[in-house]
């Protein structure tokens, strides 16, 4: 796995050559804004890149700029790389009303890139819509937009995120479903590792109906969030663990009654042995209400551990 720096300073490509492109003809790999690694081959479309790589295996890099394309990959196992981190942004843009990046192949890695300003009819415009197999997120930014990551339903996929961040995300108005920074379906496994999530706009920060998750030292950051909700929401029940994160609840919630709740919709995953251990979590300072750290709807015995909690902290609560 590539391991690169993100950067948060953020300028915008001046190759405004590459306007006079033909759509569908190979451009110089030089001066293309996407790049298939393996063959050197530049086109000036995404998804032009994506159907080269076809049901094989391939890397895209992608240039520095604002990016107003998606792409849908159908087949294949795909890398959707930045050639520098943190400075390629897909921007307000996507494919079947639904993502910037579609994603129902064999498989799919994000490295670097910066996803902003999602907003479909349906309120789930996303980064990210995973619909099949196995995702890799590392290093890469998702802000501004009604949702992070969306995923179907995959019971043997797997997901990871680790190193990225989620600001600015989630809503729940307009009469429709809630959207989420991130929001996973029936997945086998789903790890979130040394990520950190922010001001969300509504919604939870992390929903997800995996079977089993790994959620380890991520930062929980609501103190600047707005009619946000739980901080962790394992809907359908799940086992892993839940360990060494920072939450910070803020003080605009719609529901501030817990930071983690397990189980809270339909229980269909075996909870017993759920580890939650050496987490800090806290409330604002004077705010004047309590919260319960861990909720817990599936009756099943949780193994709940040392965790720091500031005042007007419940360990623990059976609904």
């Amino acid at each position: 796995m590539i391991r690169l720096s993100i950067r948060r300073h953020l300028l915008p490509a001046a190759a405004l050559a590459l306007l006079l492109l033909p759509a569908a003809v190979p451009a110089q790999s030089g001066s293309a804004p996407y790049v298939v690694a393996e063959t050197n081959r530049g086109f000036a479309r995404l998804q032009d890149a994506v159907d080269a790589i076809g049901d094989g295996e391939g890397t895209i890099r992608i240039a520095p700029g604002y990016h107003r394309q998606c792409a849908v990959q159908e087949t294949g196992r795909i890398a959707f790389v930045a050639a520098e981190p943190g400075r390629a942004i897909f921007d307000g843009v996507a494919c079947e009303e639904k993502a910037a990046l579609v994603l129902r192949g064999r498989g799919a890695r994000i490295d670097g890139l910066v996803f902003q300003n999602m907003r479909v009819p349906d309120g789930n415009g996303a980064g990210i819509r995973l619909e099949q197999n196995d995702l890799e997120v590392v290093n890469s930014l998702f802000r501004g937009s009604e949702e992070g990551i969306l995923t179907a339903n995959d019971p043997g996929g797997s997901i990871l995120i680790d190193r990225s961040t989620f600001s600015r995300l989630g809503r729940c108005d307009r009469g429709l479903s809630c959207a989420h920074s991130i929001y996973t379906g029936v997945y086998g496994r789903v790890t979130v590792t040394r990520t950190r999530f922010e001001k969300g706009s509504g919604g939870h920060y992390l929903k997800t109906r995996a079977a089993q998750v790994d959620i380890r030292d991520n930062s929980f950051d609501d103190s600047q969030g707005s009619a946000t909700n739980y901080m962790i929401d394992l809907p359908a029940g799940s086992t892993g663990r839940i360990e060494n994160n920072l939450f910070v609840q803020g003080r605009d919630k719609e529901n501030y009654s817990a930071f983690i709740a397990v189980g809270a919709e339909d229980i269909e995953n075996p909870s017993r042995g759920l580890i939650i251990k050496a987490n800090r979590a806290s409330l604002p300072q004077d705010i004047g209400r309590k919260s319960v750290f861990v909720a817990d709807w599936t009756g099943e015995a949780l193994a709940i551990g040392d965790n720091e909690l500031g005042p007007g902290l419940t360990r623990f609560e059976k609904r």
